[in-house]
């Protein structure tokens, strides 16, 4: 059973779609869903490293292009964005959180994304 803990789009909202200008890209995850996706895919480890890199792409196409990457947790993973850095229009924000986790001698890295629609009217 898949448990959904995340990536978690929460800024500048979770409900704001338009943005203009310099944002502060944040996501977050939970914990308690983390432990029971490790149990129920069988892997008796902790988790001891996250980085979400953040991508944009312009709504309709293919490629992503990197916007940055965090591994900071404790402020929910931010990531700048010039948003006058791009044409006004549709894009998708993409956030892909990869979990390290440690089990026993080795390492294994789980990862999720979340994407977003959203709008630049700068």
């Amino acid at each position: 059973m898949s448990h959904n803990w995340g990536p978690h789009f929460i800024v500048p909202s979770e409900t704001l779609r338009e943005f203009s200008g310099r944002v502060l890209l944040r996501e977050t995850y939970d914990d308690v869903l983390v432990k029971k996706e490790l149990v129920s895919l069988g892997i008796d480890g902790s988790v001891t490293r996250v980085v979400n890199p953040w991508y944009v792409r312009r709504a309709g196409t293919e490629t992503w292009i990197k916007i940055g990457e965090s591994d900071d947790q404790a402020a929910n993973f931010p990531v700048s964005w010039d948003t006058t850095t791009v044409d006004n229009g549709d894009y998708e924000i993409l956030g892909i959180m990869h979990l390290f986790v440690r089990e026993g001698d080795r390492e294994r890295i789980l990862a999720r994304q979340n994407v977003v629609q959203i709008t630049v009217h700068n």
